[in-house]
């Protein structure tokens, strides 16, 4: 089973839900073995098992169902304060569906159309639906005004999909989208002018960064570092309760001496991305710790086994040029990080191509490619959904943390 996750934003970019895309069979383009019931009932299964809360937390959850499935009682595996039911563009609208719709509504479940194009056949389930979902890719915004508007009118929620870019984010904002998908806050200048960024003085990360790549670097000299400011301090002794075996400390070196030089340097990467990302998006700063956990979880598990932390780190700095609304190069300048990692991030070459691609393509849900490149790095494809709900996991509650 492969299980991904997609952000849904509303206006003010908080996070309103996630998009869930899955798979259940490993090594079959389609469902050969099993009906699309039997498939998707293995994938909700899990997810009930589980808990649906490890991957969505406290948010919506919204997954696409087919004809059959939605016909199933297996669909109220998840509960209707949870889930937000998707009905594809493939599936047959007909009386016996609309029907189905109806009661799942009086249930207390939100029906999604998906990808809606203002044909004889989806126009039919338009009554009857709570969320319209338009993939700007197919209908793009300038074709659907009238639509949009109308659909407001009647008290519907609307969906722009497939926004990548700050332009159509704010076109569709002003036509009065409610909600946002895309990977459009992944990237520099969005949404936030400069001016209105929080302003960060990375000096003591810098030193700490410095000290730990020295050869026998002193724990005296970094506890001084962080001694020197008050917040970053208090970050530290918060995190500490985290470390397992040990009930308290007595001094800054004592926490210190207990993580170690790597998980140091990756602390102080994580402090500085969550002062850096004041003022942007939380899921600037959640994707960045769920890449850099997932990096390190499956590298471990490959050819890369090695070179884990180091790709870690540069999963974690995937995003930062659009923390820091710069582009990368620029972001990169006096970054005491080895020309790997810059590779990786600057042009996407180099050792670590292969997992830091095999990354997005999971978050797209390409599985078709993911297979490809897991095989490549002698990585078993099974391992994935675990390592991915395990980085969540720890991304949740690093975000906790700071709360």
């Amino acid at each position: 089973m492969y299980i991904a996750r997609q952000p849904i934003f509303n206006k003010t970019l908080n996070i309103y839900g996630y998009e869930l895309l899955y798979r259940a069979e490993t090594y079959s383009r389609s469902f050969a073995n099993a009906s699309s019931v039997a498939a998707t009932a293995s994938v909700i299964g899990g997810l009930f098992e589980q808990g649906i809360e490890k991957v969505v937390e406290s948010v919506k959850a919204f997954v696409n169902f087919d004809y059959e499935f939605l016909m199933s009682d297996l669909v109220e595996l998840i509960p209707p304060e949870t889930l937000v039911i998707e009905v594809l563009e493939t599936v047959k609208i007909d009386e016996r569906l609309l029907d189905r719709i109806k009661e799942l509504q009086h249930k207390g479940y939100k029906i999604a159309l998906d990808d809606f194009e203002n044909d004889m056949y989806s126009a039919r389930a338009l009554p009857m639906v709570d969320i319209i979902k338009y993939d700007i890719l197919i209908t793009p915004l300038d074709t659907i005004k009238s639509e949009v508007k109308e659909a407001i009118s009647n008290n519907k929620i609307v969906l722009a999909e497939k926004i990548e870019t700050e332009k159509d984010f704010l076109k569709a904002k002003e036509m009065g989208f409610h909600l946002f998908q895309g990977y459009f806050f992944c990237k520099p200048n969005v949404i936030i002018p400069p001016s209105k960024r929080a302003v960060s003085s990375p000096t003591a990360y810098a030193q700490i960064f410095q000290e730990v790549k020295k050869n026998g670097f002193s724990y005296n000299e970094i506890a001084k570092i962080i001694s020197s400011d008050v917040k970053l301090s208090y970050q530290l002794v918060k995190i500490s309760g985290n470390i397992k075996g040990t009930n308290h400390f007595s001094s800054i070196k004592d926490v210190l001496v207990r993580m170690g030089g790597k998980e140091i340097e990756r602390w102080a990467c994580i402090f500085m991305l969550q002062e850096l990302a004041a003022g942007k998006p939380d899921e600037l700063l959640r994707l960045s710790l769920v890449r850099s956990k997932f990096s390190e979880v499956i590298a471990g598990k490959c050819d890369f086994s090695e070179k884990k932390d180091e790709l870690s780190m540069l999963c974690l700095f995937s995003l930062i040029d659009a923390i820091l609304d710069e582009p990368m190069e620029q972001a990169l300048l006096d970054l005491p990080i080895s020309q790997e990692i810059i590779n990786g991030l600057l042009y996407g070459t180099g050792i670590y191509q292969p997992v830091c691609k095999l990354i997005r393509c999971y978050e797209e849900g390409d599985w078709e490619t993911v297979l490809n490149y897991a095989k490549n790095i002698n990585l078993d494809p099974e391992v994935l959904s675990v390592s991915y709900l395990e980085a969540i996991s720890w991304a949740n509650q690093i975000m906790a943390s700071y709360a």
